[in-house]
């Protein structure tokens, strides 16, 4: 399945809170991790189209507040 976007706001539907450890933090859906793998495979075989480019972006966006997000949550 693809899908096109731009912007990361448009895949906040596809994010989970899990319980980890006794935070809870920040995952995305088990579609979205995949779709991100599925994208990064064909990135290092150069085969995106700019579509998927921009898609890749949004994704990687996301990772990074969500990322940044649970390490704040983590440290109080």
């Amino acid at each position: 399945m693809t899908t096109t976007l731009g912007k990361p706001s448009s895949l906040l539907h596809e994010i989970r809170i899990e319980k980890v450890d006794r935070w809870n933090l920040f995952k995305f859906s088990e579609f979205l991790q995949l779709r991100m793998e599925n994208l990064l495979d064909k990135k290092k075989a150069d085969q995106l189209t700019p579509e998927e480019i921009a898609e890749l972006d949004a994704i990687a966006e996301l990772d990074r507040i969500f990322t940044h997000v649970n390490a704040i949550i983590a440290a109080h």
